[in-house]
């Protein structure tokens, strides 16, 4: 070091002043340097420090992309919400309809007895729910009884049924629709239709597949009909079948009702029967077992 200051200090001087200048020169140039590399590292570091918030930012949110918005919450309204609110569909006029099947049997009621005997019946139906309390419903039903042993004789015939059928208009009046098993009063009334039927056994031929041969049924011989109109009254009790609170929609239900159709006196010779007489009125106990839905 004492050496190369000893050269430089004796050495000529313009060569000592060309070498201050270089090493100016290259002090200068080593600063610019490192100002271009410092600067064109901030922003990388920036941007490190950016991503890593943003990386912080999505491991602590509960959004797993903050850059997307949060989806709306769901309403309890929706199309398949069993509770109904909202836009659902069970304010609609679909969930109000309500449907009913069922069959049961006939006894006849007062002196309708004389006429008339026992005998099965079906029933089915449909109609509207105004409210849990009130339902509006319309009835096809049809009755199929016997008649009796005098009155057959009187024909000469063998056999005999009583066929009734009707559509009507029947309110129910549900009284206790909040609990699972309920009572419930119905009655309406209608269009009925009424045909006395006698039968004697006629042969007739049936064929399979492998034989044909000759057989006998009950073939009807004569017969009179009359077009009325009529009522019934009655009651019943139900038992819910759905929800977890007994609020479902199915039921199992058993009712009685009177049933008054307006036919009149008849006394005819029923295609060319002996001659038959039959009171006014039609008197009936339809007891119906069933679901309704």
């Amino acid at each position: 070091m004492s050496c190369f200051r000893w050269h430089f200090s004796s050495a000529p001087s313009p060569l000592r002043g060309i070498t201050l200048a270089a090493v100016a020169v290259l002090l200068a140039s080593g600063a610019a340097h490192a100002q271009i590399a410092s600067s064109s590292n901030t922003p990388q570091a920036s941007s490190s420090s950016s991503e890593s918030s943003s990386l912080q930012y999505q491991f602590l949110s509960d959004d797993p992309d903050p850059a997307l918005p949060a989806a709306p919450a769901a309403s309890g309204g929706g199309q398949y919400d069993n509770r109904g609110g909202g836009g659902g569909s069970s304010h609609g006029i679909f969930h109000r309809l309500t449907w009913e099947a069922g069959g049961g049997f006939n006894a006849p009621a007062g002196n309708s007895g004389d006429y008339i005997t026992w005998g099965g019946n079906i029933t089915v139906g449909g109609g509207y729910r105004i409210n849990p309390y009130l339902s509006l419903m319309t009835e096809y039903q049809f009755i199929d009884d016997k008649l009796p042993g005098a009155i057959i004789a009187e024909t000469g015939a063998t056999g005999g049924n009583a066929h009734i059928w009707s559509f009507t208009l029947d309110p129910v009046i549900d009284l206790m629709p909040k609990k699972s098993n309920s009572v419930y009063i119905t009655g309406g009334g209608g269009f009925y239709r009424k045909v006395t039927n006698f039968t004697d056994p006629q042969e007739y031929e049936y064929c399979d597949y492998f034989y044909c041969g000759i057989g006998v049924e009950n073939a009807v011989v004569g017969h009179f009909s009359s077009n009325q109109g009529g009522w019934s009254i009655g009651g019943g009790y139900t038992h819910k079948m759905g929800g977890i609170y007994g609020d479902g929609k199915t039921q199992l239900f058993a009712e009685a009702r009177f049933l008054w159709v307006n036919t009149p006196a008849v006394t005819t010779e029923p295609n060319g029967l002996g001659t038959v007489g039959v009171a006014a009125d039609t008197k009936l106990i339809p007891v119906t077992f069933g679901i309704r839905f």
